[in-house]
């Protein structure tokens, strides 16, 4: 399950350069027998559909999609928390549990990043990575659900997150987030209300600070994990 979460985390991030650059290696890695043919399936068309863009059209469907809505945000607890102060003490309760399993973030990445925390998720035992995985499933099955209604490839992602995962979403929450009204992208005066209030940039807007693959994989490091220390309750 590792190789899949680390290889989600990098198709979800911004789409770089390297990104692209690297999707044949991303294939010749879902060829790896510990990757479930139905997960492998999904993310090889992922994988397809990026290779047929150039870098640019790649960057500004990811930023129409992730960026300009706040119903798609990569940021778990945009769904989870909103603006209330609860948000901020979890961004601090994740990054001192990264902390605890012995990994390191850069100070400008934000702890709930989705595509940061299945890397996370990639260098845990399995069990944990389940558990972790089991707390966000409502989330990333109501993201997952609203890319599919576009339609949108990247829906595949979220697809092969139900599958890996041992647990279903809890039904009841992921009916509330699915509830809640979607962004229209194009309403750019809506979106400039919606975000007036946020001091953080996110995807494409991030500039150098953004998390794309390359940072994922310089700026998160496995030091000396510490088996005995249990994980927090995340949501």
């Amino acid at each position: 399950m590792n190789i899949s979460l680390k290889i989600i985390s990098l198709l979800l991030a911004y789409p770089e350069k390297a990104l692209l650059d690297g999707l044949p290696d991303l294939k010749q890695a879902l060829k790896g027998d510990d990757v479930p043919e139905a997960v492998a399936v999904l993310l090889n068309r992922l994988i397809d559909d990026l290779a047929g863009h150039d870098l640019y059209d790649a960057q500004e469907r990811y930023v129409y999609l992730f960026d300009r809505s706040r119903s798609l945000s990569l940021h778990l607890f945009e769904h989870a928390h909103g603006e209330s102060r609860d948000r901020g003490q979890a961004m601090v309760d994740l990054k001192t549990m990264y902390e605890e399993q012995g990994l390191e973030i850069d100070a400008k990445e934000l702890p709930d990043y989705l595509p940061l925390f299945l890397e996370f998720l990639s260098v845990l035992p399995e069990g944990d990575a389940n558990e972790l995985l089991a707390q966000t499933a409502h989330i990333t099955a109501a993201i997952g659900a609203r890319l599919k209604k576009r339609p949108s490839v990247y829906a595949n992602a979220f697809a092969a997150l139900s599958l890996l995962s041992k647990a279903r979403p809890d039904e009841k929450l992921l009916a509330e987030l699915l509830a809640l009204g979607e962004d229209d992208p194009d309403d750019l005066a809506a979106l400039d209300r919606i975000w007036e209030d946020e001091v953080v940039t996110f995807g494409g807007n991030a500039g150098e600070g953004a998390c794309g693959p390359d940072r994922l994989r310089t700026q998160i490091r496995a030091a000396h994990r510490r088996p005995d220390m249990p994980l927090r309750p995340l949501i």
